[in-house]
């Protein structure tokens, strides 16, 4: 494909692009409203809160994980095929996830989705930086962030609508037709593209990154399951963790192919950048994780009518991602960024402040204002990283913020939905006298197992289903507390550290050159 088929052909090819991107998305916010009914003795697999963490960061950990290398395979194969391959790979783990038949085949299912979302994830951002020159991307990466709301709209009616009416396996089986139509898309539409200086595998990078993340969120969800934070099963994992990942920062530091170029981050406007990145996702795991719970469990939602109050939440993001390129313009990108995790600080208040009878509408309201912080501080975050990378490195930069939200998505989860537990579970425990000793323990597990053994007792079950609500928001309250507090220190350090407007800077990133013939040739099938 020569260069000015790929200059007519660029809108065409970020649509492809968009479309792979929302299949990866989609499964996320799909997976959310589905939490409720996979928890469920009857009709789910009556997964634990601890499983239901796992099946999501299982996930993450694992698209965290091989992001980097993913994407140094990409710029040394072809991007577009690494693109294909990994469509291919999402497509069939998801057709596995959706007929497990335990929490642990479904946990082991979804470690294989990230495996294959890993391979994608990189490979689109590192085609829009190569397709459209300085001018244009902004706007580009603008669309492709905001491919993002359109998923979190989606996934949530799609997974209601599929939950109304089939099993809860249907909401991983959206992925394969969306999957199906990206790689034949891909195939005849996207540019095949390489690195002249492609980086050689990190393997031992990989190992450390992997296993220490691992273990610092195994011992995070470990302290929420067993209601111990000083327990050496929760301190001995996290510390051994944290020490796998301090020797892992140091080992990429010195060598010459790291999986992490860790000394990418001695640029104040990448770290600042990824750090937003970061903690938007968050604040967003934690929210999406409690909220599914809340609005299905509390208040009594069905899965569809969850799904469609989520669609507040995408408009936000939408609404102000297409904006953010003249809000950065007019204001630069330190006031832009801080004042969206400002936004997102506001958004966790407005989660405070719901209850177990609170009007809905404060719930879309809150929703709303999330979406709009997100819109805010993702498209300049994400186009701050791409243009400190060097362009020939595009899938190292895609990396990195990939990274920076699939690690925050992992803590966040791990973090705030132990702290979930261990509150729900503290404010639970006088209300369960009416319950057999044995009962007693799996009715610890969740608020859906707590539910389900309140409707043994019959009309008696009445107060412990009301016990159970209140203990809930209460746990809820909690979280969103710590989400405020970390979403406000982030947006002062934004504003203290990430560097401000400079008129008239020359952009960091070389001029961009078209894809030439003979780059391509002998990777186009």
């Amino acid at each position: 494909m020569d260069s000015q088929t790929i200059q007519r052909r660029r809108w065409i090819i970020l649509s492809v692009l968009v479309i792979s991107l929302v299949a990866i998305v989609l499964d996320n916010t799909v997976l959310n409203i589905a939490l409720k009914t996979i928890s469920e003795p009857k009709g789910g697999l009556g997964a634990s809160q601890s499983q239901l963490e796992w099946a999501i960061n299982s996930y993450t950990l694992v698209f965290a994980g091989l992001l980097f290398t993913f994407g140094v395979i990409g710029d040394r194969i072809g991007r577009k095929r690494m693109l294909m391959i990994g469509m291919t790979m999402f497509g069939l783990a998801s057709l596995l996830s959706s007929y497990a038949q335990t929490p642990t085949q479904l946990i082991l299912a979804r470690a294989l989705m990230g495996l294959g979302g890993a391979a994608v994830m990189p490979q689109t951002l590192s085609i829009i930086t190569t397709v459209f020159d300085p001018k244009e991307r902004p706007r580009a990466i603008g669309i492709w962030a905001g491919a993002v709301g359109l998923a979190i709209a989606a996934g949530p009616i799609a997974g209601g609508l599929l939950l109304d009416h089939f099993w809860w396996g249907s909401v991983f089986l959206i992925n394969v037709p969306l999957t199906a139509v990206g790689v034949v898309a891909i195939l005849f539409l996207v540019p095949e593209s390489r690195s002249k200086v492609p980086g050689k595998i990190d393997y031992l990078g990989v190992l450390l990154s992997i296993a220490g993340l691992v273990l610092v969120v195994f011992g995070i969800i470990q302290g929420g399951d067993s209601g111990s934070w000083l327990g050496l099963g929760v301190l001995g994992p996290v510390f051994a963790g944290l020490a796998v990942l301090a020797a892992f920062g140091w080992y990429e530091a010195r060598i010459e192919h790291p999986s992490l170029d860790v000394r990418l981050f001695r640029d104040p406007r990448l770290s600042s950048a990824a750090g937003a990145i970061a903690l938007v996702f968050f604040a967003l795991a934690g929210a999406f994780f409690f909220i599914s719970f809340y609005l299905q469990n509390v208040r009594g939602y069905s899965p569809l009518h969850a799904g469609l109050l989520t669609i507040p939440l995408a408009a936000g993001q939408l609404f102000c991602a297409s904006r953010s390129a003249t809000m950065v313009r007019r204001f630069g990108a330190k006031i832009v960024c801080a004042t969206g995790l400002l936004l997102v600080a506001v958004a966790m208040v407005g989660y405070h402040l719901l209850g177990t009878g609170t009007p809905i509408w404060v719930l879309e309201v809150t929703f709303f204002i999330q979406g709009a912080g997100m819109g805010t501080v993702m498209p300049p975050a994400t186009e701050l990283v791409m243009s400190v990378v060097p362009r020939d490195r595009g899938g190292a930069g895609s990396a990195i913020t990939n990274i920076s939200r699939q690690v925050a998505v992992a803590l966040g989860v791990a973090v705030l939905g132990s702290v979930l537990a261990q509150a729900y579970r503290a404010q639970l425990a006088p209300h369960l006298g009416a319950l057999p000793p044995a009962a007693r323990n799996s009715a610890f597990a969740s608020i859906a197992a707590t539910q389900a053994a309140a409707q043994q007792l019959g009309p008696a079950g009445r107060s412990l289903l009301t016990a159970a609500d209140q203990s809930f928001v209460h746990a809820m309250h909690l979280t969103t507390v710590i989400s405020f507090v970390i979403a406000l220190l982030g947006a002062v350090v934004l504003a203290i550290w990430m560097p401000g407007r400079q008129p008239g800077a020359p952009e960091a990133r070389p001029e961009p050159q078209a894809i030439q013939p003979a780059e391509t040739a002998g990777a186009e099938r």
